[in-house]
């Protein structure tokens, strides 16, 4: 049976062409690797690929764009409204077929010492890779960003798992790890009030402890400068439990009190075909619906609902 794994890693360059183009062509030149997805969004000042394959293949098209984005993408020109510590901000591998986690925690492993080792970068392993008594959750390890450890000693608790004990000078830190798939989603209000995305950010933060659809859903508050709008920017951690019309009800009803509205979502990347199946049901009013009716699914042999 074939063994498939995904990996969507997040790079700090979301206006260059050249370099986009680059890093897609690193990975499509590696056999046996779908790359099935390129978001880049320039306020963001990212670019999310996401590629599928054989664990091995996969693993070599990770470290291929790697190697692109330190050649390639310097931070300390770098000014995006998202949080990032390195050019390779965060590279995920998630197991999507006759793949344990076990295995993608160790492809994750061996990629990141490839990267310290071949790269001079430092390397954080995070969720399903981390480390015994090392911090595991991606805004802790990512927390100050470029800027405050640029040119500092690692020591202590910013030590790095793999790599140098500084900060490439250019591309910073990568944090790579192991984890299940999540859903980037990113709601635009028609506001340019950044304190309305931002208030719903945090009530979301606040109430995720107490509300069993917001388990596990980071969201921030940001200001979106080319298109002149506010956006809450998301990511659904644990999919199964949040599901994508509930998240945007929600949201827009907090944007609805502070006198703003959902103007458009955005997908990064893809989304698990029950998410998908769910929103359908929701709005065609057929709770019945799911994944086993879409037709597509149903042409690949090995899928098994």
């Amino acid at each position: 049976m074939r063994r498939v794994i995904e990996c969507v890693p997040n790079f700090s360059e979301g206006r260059n062409g050249d370099t986009i183009h680059a890093l897609t062509q690193a990975v499509r030149e590696v056999p046996g690797v779908r790359l099935v997805n390129v978001s880049a969004d320039p306020d963001h000042h990212r670019t999310v690929l996401t590629f599928l394959g054989e664990p091995d293949a996969v693993a070599e098209a990770a470290f291929r764009c790697a190697q692109v984005a330190v050649e390639r993408i310097d931070l300390r020109s770098h000014q995006g409204v998202h949080p990032r510590i390195g050019a390779i901000d965060v590279m995920p591998f998630i197991p999507l077929r006759n793949v344990p986690m076990s295995d993608c925690a160790h492809i994750a492993r061996e990629t990141g010492y490839r990267i310290a080792n071949d790269l001079q970068v430092p390397v954080y392993f995070y969720e399903h890779a981390a480390l015994p008594g090392r911090p595991a959750d991606l805004p802790t390890i990512r927390r100050g960003g470029f800027e405050r450890w640029a040119g500092r000693a690692l020591t202590g608790d910013r030590a790095p798992d793999a790599g140098p004990a500084f900060l490439h000078p250019t591309a910073g830190a990568a944090i790579v790890g192991a984890r299940g798939p999540l859903i980037a989603f990113n709601i635009n209000l028609n506001t340019d009030r950044v304190e309305v995305a931002q208030h719903i950010a945090r009530t979301i933060r606040h109430e995720r402890e107490r509300i069993p659809q917001l388990a596990g859903v980071r969201a921030l508050g940001l200001f979106l400068a080319s298109r002149g709008v506010a956006q809450v920017s998301l990511n659904l951690t644990q999919p199964e439990q949040s599901p994508l019309w509930w998240v945007l009800d929600y949201v827009r009803r907090l944007a609805d009190e502070q006198g703003a509205r959902v103007m458009e979502t955005e997908l990064i990347g893809v989304a698990p075909a029950s998410a998908i199946a769910g929103v359908a049901a929701h709005c065609l009013q057929n709770p019945a619906l799911n994944e086993e009716h879409i037709l597509d699914l149903w042409l690949d042999p090995e899928w098994n609902p």
